[in-house]
């Protein structure tokens, strides 16, 4: 369904979103989903860091052995 949808139904769409809700509206929207894009983000790459943290457990003592 999704397939046919082209550049002058993608148009359509937006105009009618945004005579619907208005220009302020949609801005503020986009800007919610770009903090919520950047937090999602954030968290994937501190989720990573703490991963990697765990991952070494070796006490420092001993990697000094080896």
């Amino acid at each position: 369904m999704l397939n046919n949808i082209g550049l002058p139904g993608l148009l359509l769409i937006a105009v009618v979103v945004l005579v619907l809700f208005g220009r302020g509206k949609v801005s503020s929207l986009m800007g919610e989903v770009g903090k919520g894009i950047t937090a999602f983000k954030k968290g994937v790459n501190d989720g990573a860091a703490e991963s990697e943290a765990a991952r070494d457990v070796t006490p420092p003592a001993e990697k000094d052995k080896v």
